[in-house]
């Protein structure tokens, strides 16, 4: 019987193949195992990896309260809480009024969000309880697939959060 099994490297964030018995490991499926066992694998793998996580992309405004008023786009923020409440509103109607919700407002927190997510329209892949601040999270676990929550407030700033898995 094989020894192969998948495991998730920590600082590539990607599946590998590991055989238990002889310590060998190889990004690329093993020659011994077929196509069948090595998708079966990966499957069960990215399974357990999704256990109990969700995954969310955001759109965030710092403001001059936030815990590090800076961000890829402006060195010393200076906007109060309330005006980052404000432009997240105008964000906010962009989305709802759009007939793409999830590209729309990829689109907005790829050129608009204070976190530097922005790269990947947001997309914070996949965290568990514990990894995220509090008022995130619970946003987060909240939602239904594809919904957008309100308006959120963290020590980071004010989010909108959309729960993508």
């Amino acid at each position: 019987m094989s020894q192969w099994e998948v495991r998730m490297s920590s600082s590539r964030q990607a599946p590998y193949f590991f055989n238990a018995e002889t310590k060998e490991s190889s990004w690329t499926p093993p020659s011994e195992l077929s196509k069948d066992q090595a998708e079966a694998l990966l499957r069960a793998c990215e399974e357990k990896e999704k256990a109990g996580k969700v995954r969310a992309s955001h759109l965030l405004v710092k403001h001059s309260g936030s815990r590090r008023p800076a961000s890829w786009k402006e060195s010393n923020i200076t906007r109060s809480k309330e005006e980052a409440i404000e432009i997240l509103r105008g964000y906010q109607a962009q989305i709802s009024t759009s007939p793409d919700q999830t590209k729309k407002f990829s689109e907005l927190a790829s050129v608009h969000s204070d976190c530097s997510s922005h790269d990947k329209g947001g997309d914070l892949g996949w965290f568990g309880p514990g990894q995220m601040q509090k008022p995130f999270e619970q946003a987060a676990y909240g939602l239904q697939v594809g919904q957008i929550s309100d308006i959120i407030s963290t020590d980071s700033g004010v989010h909108l959060v959309m729960r993508l898995g």
